[in-house]
């Protein structure tokens, strides 16, 4: 089915067209840097589209986020630095080279052992040596790049040998934690709170779990509760400014019966 080669395309004319001269006035402006935060914006769109599981929100969203891949090469291109082609032909080279198991004759034993060959392979790409965390990005929000870090240490052999041995360095840490927070150490506490924090961190990668996606679901629930005790409040004419926190949780209650 050549459709999709067609609509992708014609993706790019009308990119071209926009950019053009008699195109569109803020099209023609605009440079990487400024579209940035569109970039990330669109972004954070795609990642709730898939937490509602809206398909039809998720297809539109990745629409908008495909628009800015074309945008990026365009101005690229116009730069004179890099083209679309040279976009999907890096990212084409670069996924038959870090699949021998699939495009060559390396066998593998299951995912894990892909990932491992993987980070070997980045290493080879940069003549025998690559500093193993380079490749995370230093503007990552600090959940998402701890859990890069770990992935990336992992590859290389950085890592508990059982994933149980977790839950001691857990407890190891809130206890340093609590023994700062005796001794009013600020600084102190804000180091040993982000190492409980970077230790729960992994425990949720030993046990599968996206501790970003994790905590979202999370903060939904607290949305839910917290609305429904406002909703209740409001229903009995009283304010939550006029109740004591053992009220509050009496109507907290009911909305975790209501879950």
């Amino acid at each position: 089915d050549s459709r999709p080669q067609q609509r992708f395309a014609e993706l790019v004319e009308i990119m071209a067209r926009l950019r053009g001269d008699g195109g569109c006035p803020w099209d023609r402006e605009q440079t990487h840097e400024s579209i940035k935060p569109y970039l990330i914006e669109e972004t954070y769109e795609v990642l709730e589209a898939i937490d509602e599981q809206e398909p039809g929100k998720l297809c539109e969203e990745l629409g908008d986020l495909m628009l800015h891949l074309v945008f990026y090469s365009r101005i690229g291109s116009e730069r004179g630095t890099f083209t679309m082609l040279d976009v999907l032909q890096g990212i084409n080279q670069k996924l038959i080279y870090r699949h021998p198991h699939v495009f060559g004759d390396v066998k593998v034993s299951g995912a894990t052992e892909v990932l491992e060959n993987w980070e070997k392979l980045k290493i080879k790409e940069y003549n025998g040596y690559r500093p193993v965390l380079s490749g995370v990005p230093s503007s990552l929000p600090a959940m998402i790049k701890a859990n890069r870090i770990q992935e990336k240490v992992r590859g290389v052999g950085f890592d508990w040998e059982d994933r149980e041995q977790i839950w001691d360095k857990v407890i190891e840490e809130i206890t340093e934690l609590k023994k700062e927070i005796a001794d009013h150490n600020p600084e102190k506490i804000e180091s040993e709170l982000g190492d409980v924090m970077f230790s729960l961190i992994n425990a949720s990668r030993l046990y599968d779990i996206d501790p970003e996606a994790a905590l979202e679901k999370t903060n939904r629930k607290f949305i839910k509760r917290f609305n429904y005790l406002e909703k209740e409040t409001i229903n009995k004419g009283i304010s939550l400014h006029d109740m004591s926190l053992d009220e509050m949780n009496v109507i907290w209650e009911k909305a975790k019966e209501e879950d």
